[in-house]
């Protein structure tokens, strides 16, 4: 795992998440994972499949390229 890309990914779920109001919960429950799966993703605790990555997306309403975009 790329950990400084992985953590890049994981930031922009984290931003977007917040933006949107949700909770971790509430980002959970969309995609039908635990809140611990998430809060696993946003720390880097576990790396991300490119299918949560989108299921993810979807639930942000953003697409999924939108997760890969870097500021650097």
């Amino acid at each position: 795992m790329d950990k400084i890309f992985v953590e890049k990914i994981a930031k922009n779920i984290k931003r977007l998440r917040e933006q949107r109001g949700l909770t971790q919960l509430g980002l959970a429950l969309e995609i039908g994972v635990t809140p611990g799966a998430i809060a696993n993703i946003e720390t880097v605790r576990s790396d991300i499949t490119a299918t949560r990555l989108n299921s993810i997306a979807k639930a942000l309403k953003v697409e999924a390229y939108e997760l890969l975009k870097f500021d650097d």
